[in-house]
């Protein structure tokens, strides 16, 4: 027996090779240089080192891995040939489970083939047969497992509802409905799957691969049972235990229905869409707080999650045909509403290939993580619709707008080749090719701030108004966002300004009672959607309480589709046809600035905008279109649009307009990105001679370093020419693309930008 594990092993492993790297002997001093500057910029990990010195594993040589910035096509198999019909799907499902060993789950015994159970005991609860045993199984039947079933009154057969123990509530909902509820010991509150690398040491298999092995042990012995419909098979479990019943499902295609709940990084989440760069639970923070949960391999990428393989909607995409329900909170910190329905867009063509394209849906839920008897019941509801016990269909609709709704709502079809190619050389030359000077350049200022805001859209009417607390954020919601606590030298001040909106005002303590007036700083934060202005996932303090204890005061708000205003999002395009989600997030930056300007506390002549990732994007763009911003700060995630093509690796423009429509008309110039009629520089020249401070991380796959230095060395031309040239600061780290520590003491540190 032992040697056919063996044989199965060289067999994958052979398998393997066809779709990793491989490893030369001269490329070992590179890989080597890789691994010294990841122990350089990641937190110390003492499983991961442990590992790499027992494995003496290399990271890749990411120079010869494609970079893939959207999510990768789950139809194209490695070598780049499309998947044509599903015997192809068939062969490339294959690869992609492969490729998911290699990187993610640690490789998995084959079936075991002799699962027997013992110390079976049953009695009878109001007519339901409670029925415990422990399964046996693996070489000399070494391998134990816990489980309990819940088997309703009479000889069925019953449709099967497998949870993990700490779940074994919801098997009593399950119970209730008719349902055989199947408990097993593949969970944090009882773990019998841990003893198993003795039993199999020749797998590199993780603690949620093991229990997601687990279920299907489960099942090797419900089919033996005469009260079980085979035919009905569904696996359920949340967070973490959503992670592993969709790994169980991929693999195991007896598993008829998953629900995986709130299952966020590593789940329904992809490492693309849901990084440290959208303040989630990226590759780091999860390899090493959980470092038993998946392959020690992930934590080399992080920061070019680009380069991983696979992503998780690829592992989502192996369950077709078979029904999945991907369930969500809408402010819960593990995940992205976004990311799970990019998640779910990237999926879907092979469901639709397979002809299962109503078996993949998505359910949300209000509040944060917990789930209540309803959801279960709910998602009992799901499973009956799937498993032909009900007509009731339990579905939610997208959330986030999609550049194809946003063409249908606005009927704009725009031509791109109506507009003529520029680059980033034409900054000082006016429309007509004479050189721009200080005099002449209000006039191609102007020129230029026409392109931009017609590219922002049509904003509608707006008013100033000076703020009040009627519709200041309350302290449940404040809570429910992870921004309620304030540090001791810091005060709070919440707000309702502009349109409706909430804002948070932070400033120090020793500013209250004082006639003293202080320089502020209002923060954009990234897509961020969960909890908005605050980071849900990060290292350190949050950016703007370090910025108010270094003594400034910081205004913090969510931008549309993010945080308190998540559900804002959903109807913009059909209210606003003709503005731009971007343009929304500029205009409420001037409305923060009539709040501001109204505070006793702030020196109106002092207030900078910040922004990090999008909320960069949104910086620049409201320091080029709000004059009363004294300066900019953009961090992380900036290359030239004009430059940004499909072939360089980031996304391209199609980030700004086609994955969230933020600028939705620039999706027209995808392809014609030469054509686009402004750039980053032009950008950063409306904001001169004011200060802007562009700081780029070192490891930034959403940035083309080169590019974005042409585009500053261009910007810097006008800040000269207007007598200001040390006003444009550029500033790259050693570092991969997150808000670190180290990058708030440089911010805290902004009178370098005057």
């Amino acid at each position: 027996m032992r040697s056919r594990y063996l044989l199965l092993l060289s067999l994958l492993v052979l398998g393997l090779t066809a779709g990793l790297e491989p490893l030369r002997a001269e490329d070992t001093p590179r890989r080597q240089q890789l691994l010294a500057d990841l122990r350089r910029m990641l937190p110390k990990s003492t499983p991961w080192e442990d590992w790499l010195q027992r494995t003496g594993e290399l990271p890749p040589d990411f120079d010869t891995l494609p970079g893939v910035a959207e999510l990768p096509n789950p139809l194209r198999f490695q070598n780049g040939q499309p998947v044509k019909s599903r015997k192809q799907w068939r062969q490339r499902r294959d690869e992609l489970l492969t490729l998911f060993q290699h990187y993610i789950t640690g490789t998995v015994p084959p079936a075991p083939g002799n699962v027997c159970a013992t110390a079976i005991r049953e009695h009878v609860e109001n007519g339901s047969r409670i029925r415990e045993l422990t399964l046996e199984f693996g070489p000399a039947r070494a391998a134990r497992l816990g489980v309990e079933l819940l088997i309703p009154p009479g000889k069925g057969p019953f449709p099967v509802f497998i949870t993990q123990d700490n779940h074994r509530r919801w098997a009593l909902i399950a119970l209730s409905r008719g349902y055989v509820g199947c408990v097993y010991a593949g969970a944090d509150s009882h773990d019998d799957t841990g003893a198993w690398t003795k039993v199999w040491p020749d797998f590199d298999w993780t603690k949620l691969t093991r229990r997601a092995w687990a279920a299907s042990r489960c099942i090797d012995y419900l089919e033996t049972l005469p009260e079980v419909d085979r035919t009905r098979i569904a696996l359920t479990g949340h967070s973490r235990n959503g992670k592993t019943s969709l790994i169980a499902a991929a693999f195991d295609e007896r598993i008829g229905a998953v629900i995986s709940s709130s299952s966020g990084a590593g789940g329904a989440c992809t490492w693309r869409l849901f990084s440290e760069t959208e303040f989630g639970e990226g590759i780091e923070l999860i390899t090493r707080s959980f470092p038993d949960w998946l392959h020690p391999r992930l934590r080399f990428f992080v920061g070019r999650e680009n380069k991983l393989p696979i992503d998780q909607h690829e592992l989502i995409a192996c369950i077709a045909p078979r029904a999945v329900l991907i369930s969500t909170a809408l402010n819960d910190n593990v995940e992205s509403v976004w990311a799970v329905e990019q998640t779910r867009r990237a999926a879907l063509p092979v469901f639709k290939l397979t002809g299962s394209a109503d078996n993949l849906n998505l359910r949300y839920r209000h509040g944060h993580h917990p789930t209540d008897a309803e959801d279960i019941e709910s998602y009992l509801d799901w499973l009956d619709g799937k498993f032909g016990r009900s007509r009731r269909r339990v579905a939610d609709p997208p959330i986030f707008p999609t550049y194809e709704d946003w063409l249908q709502a606005s009927g704009e079809r725009i031509n791109p080749r109506q507009f003529p190619k520029r680059g980033l050389d034409d900054l000082l030359r006016a429309p007509d090719g004479a050189a721009v000077t200080a005099a002449t350049w209000p006039q191609k200022r102007e020129e230029v701030l026409d392109r931009v805001r017609q590219m922002l859209g049509t904003p509608p009417p707006r008013a100033s108004d000076p703020s009040g607390d009627y519709g200041a954020e309350s302290r449940p919601v404040a809570v429910l966002l992870g921004r309620d606590s304030v540090p001791a030298r810091a005060v709070k001040e919440s707000l309702s300004f502009g349109n409706y909106l909430a804002g948070d005002l932070y400033f120090p303590t020793n500013v209250a009672g004082t006639d003293r007036k202080l320089p502020a700083f209002i923060w954009l934060h990234p897509i961020s959607v969960s909890n908005g202005y605050a980071a849900g996932y990060r290292r350190g303090e949050q950016p703007y309480l370090a910025l108010t204890r270094s003594g400034y005061a910081v205004f913090a708000f969510d931008q549309i589709g993010n945080g308190n205003r998540l559900e804002e999002v959903r109807n913009f395009y059909r209210r606003y046809p003709h503005w731009s989600l971007l343009g929304k997030t500029v205009s409420d930056v001037s409305a923060a600035v009539d709040a501001l300007s109204a505070n006793p506390h702030i020196d109106p002549a002092q207030i900078y905008v910040v922004g990090y990732g999008t909320g960069a994007f949104a910086a620049l763009h409201a320091g080029a279109l709000e004059p009363r911003l004294a300066g900019v700060i953009a961090v992380g995630g900036l290359t030239p649009l004009r430059l940004d093509t499909a072939s360089t690796g980031t996304g391209g423009v199609a980030r700004w307009s086609r994955w969230l429509p933020l600028v939705p008309r620039l999706g027209a110039f995808v392809g014609e990105e030469a054509r686009i009629p402004y750039d980053v520089h032009e950008l950063m020249a409306l904001v001169a001679p004011r200060p802007v401070l562009v700081i780029t991380p070192g490891i930034d796959y959403q940035s083309t370093f080169e590019y974005l230095r042409a585009a500053v060395i261009e910007a810097r031309k006008m800040f000269t020419l207007l007598g200001k040239p040390e006003g444009l600061v550029f500033q790259r780290t050693d570092d991969y693309n997150h808000f670190s520590p180290e990058l708030v003491w440089c911010l805290c540190g902004v009178e370098t930008i005057h």
